[in-house]
């Protein structure tokens, strides 16, 4: 018996498969803000302030924010996209039938800053040929399946 997704399954890939496409996107735009926050937290010893007495935006010492904390917005954000980017990694591992070690180098993408933009490209291409690579009689049997 072939390891691999069920026919029935595809709907359910192909909807959590958009939404991996956007959360990716997302995920790796506030994973590289993280890392602005990063080096201007830990090497400068300051925060992204908006809305502070020193402007619209500014890097200000950590003790002294009086204004939006930018920079713990951004951590915060990040951290929740990170969970819906995940979760979409393993719904898609569970119903794919990946091996383990394919979950985690997908989970890497929210952790490795620019990884997240190279598998919103790669993963997709693969879940479309593990998909084009179910039997025709398969492939139908869904498409009449969903219309009824």
């Amino acid at each position: 018996m072939v390891i691999g997704p069920k026919p029935a399954d595809i709907p359910l890939i192909r909807r959590t498969l958009a939404v991996y496409k956007v959360s990716s996107i997302i995920t790796g735009i506030f994973l590289l803000g993280l890392v602005v926050m990063m080096v201007t937290r830990y090497g400068l010893g300051s925060d992204i302030e908006l809305n502070g007495p020193s402007g619209f935006i500014a890097l200000s010492p950590v003790d002294t924010l009086t204004g939006f904390n930018l920079s713990i917005f951004l951590l915060a954000v990040h951290g929740w996209l990170y969970v819906l980017y995940l979760a979409c990694d393993f719904v898609l591992w569970r119903v794919l039938r990946w091996p383990f070690w394919r979950f985690l180098w997908i989970a890497m993408g929210g952790i490795i800053p620019f990884l997240s933009f190279f598998f919103e490209r790669q993963v997709p291409r693969q879940v479309e040929a593990v998909i084009a690579g179910l039997s025709p009689e398969d492939a139908h049997r869904v498409a009449e399946g969903s219309a009824a």
